[in-house]
């Protein structure tokens, strides 16, 4: 018998101990998966926000743990516009609000000048603004048109979602508003939010007069050297102002660190389990293998042949659990991005370095699993195992 043949034996040898401890494996790697892509999937829904509007720098206020109480003085837009290298820029408010009539929490909000540029970088299906004039507006199709108190876009997961279109309404804060757009960004983020004037979001809120940050464009010809030194020049306008480059500002949001820590430690709890359950595999395996091996000594076997095959039964194990667990995995993601609750926000960025993660988390954790197993299959002696299985 070839030698790999063997070691396919062996793990059939017991099935369903090898079934059970690759479920294990399988759970494990599909956590470690999961975990990470749907992590990686919300920095980058973030950072796909900045990046589809080309901004190079965001400023908000120093301090501010969580980004979104963050309050700048919308006036600081005009000054840092000034400022040599800097192209353009747009004051942001960001909130979260809800629409109890419709069932809806947790909505982002962006309160954004009506002539932004911003605007302009969305594909829109109505008004690219907060302009009524084109819309037929009625509270259902039965009913006369209506006036209502103001305007708002919707992000097109958040309109499927509410089953609204350009010209429908919603009340928000007993107030009647009117889809005058629903807009496709590249961020899934900005997909499940509503847009509305940034002056009627600062009433809304109790924020007169107010952004949570600053989104600065430079230049194109400005080179590293001169955005250092329009981020300083912008910082000693207030030394309560913090600009930093866009993906500076994306990876130490609480909320981004938050997102990988959870994800770390719960990996973390997942796969202690799985290495634990091919320990117990690997040594059961070799305890109740014990004649055998003592005869495969004694006809020549030097050690490290026999802990080249625990080894790779165990790695074969793992890497077939990697292979499961991706599948999982990914099934799993894309089955909870496509729920109500979670579609607009969460979007899984598994991509090839995931899946390498997972491949070599497989592959460490069938070592780990199996090197007290062979490290005492490779110091058994002939006459003590023929003796042991007596």
């Amino acid at each position: 018998m070839r030698f790999y043949s063997l070691i396919i034996r062996n793990l059939f040898r017991r099935p369903a101990r090898s079934i059970l401890t690759l479920l294990a494996l399988t759970t494990a790697i599909g956590s470690v998966v999961g975990l990470s892509g749907i992590s990686r999937g919300f920095t980058k829904s973030f950072s796909d926000i900045y990046q589809s509007h080309s901004v190079d720098i965001v400023v908000s206020r120093q301090g501010s743990a969580d980004r979104l109480s963050s309050s700048v003085d919308e006036s600081y837009a005009a000054e840092i516009l000034r400022i040599q290298g800097v192209a353009r820029t747009a004051g942001v408010l960001l909130d979260t609000l809800s629409l109890e009539e419709e069932g809806v929490y947790g909505i982002p909000t962006m309160g954004v000048q009506p002539s932004s540029w911003l605007l302009e970088d969305y594909q829109v299906e109505g008004q690219n603004d907060f302009d009524l004039s084109g819309l037929d507006i009625k509270s259902s199709p039965d009913e006369e048109p209506i006036e209502a108190a103001g305007a708002a876009m919707l992000g097109i997961h958040l309109a499927d979602r509410l089953e609204l279109e350009p010209g429908g309404t919603f009340r928000l804060f007993d107030e009647l508003y009117v889809v005058s757009g629903v807009f496709r960004s590249p961020s899934t983020w900005e997909n499940g939010s509503m847009i509305l004037p940034l002056a009627d979001l600062q009433m809304l809120t109790d924020r007169m007069g107010s952004v949570t940050y600053i989104n600065v464009v430079l230049d194109q010809s400005v080179s590293s050297e001169a955005a250092q030194s329009a981020i300083n020049r912008i910082e000693k306008l207030d030394p309560r102002l913090l600009a930093l480059a866009t993906e500076d500002f994306v990876e130490t949001d609480t909320r981004m660190q938050l997102a990988g820590a959870m994800a770390f430690m719960t990996s973390a709890v997942a796969l202690v389990i799985g290495a634990i359950s091919t320990l117990n595999t690997m040594l059961t395996s070799v305890l109740e293998r014990t004649k055998e091996i003592g005869i495969l000594r004694a006809i020549g076997w030097p050690a490290r042949r026999i802990v080249s095959m625990i080894l790779l039964e165990s790695c074969g194990l793992a890497l077939a659990a990697s292979i499961l667990g991706m599948l999982v995995a990914y099934v799993l993601t894309w089955l909870l991005s496509q729920a109500p609750a979670a579609k607009g926000i969460l979007t899984p960025a598994i991509d090839g370095a995931v899946l390498a993660q997972g491949v070599v988390l497989a592959v460490v954790i069938g070592l780990i699993g199996a090197i007290l197993p062979a490290y005492r299959a490779a110091r058994m002696l002939p006459t003590e195992a023929f003796r042991q299985q007596s």
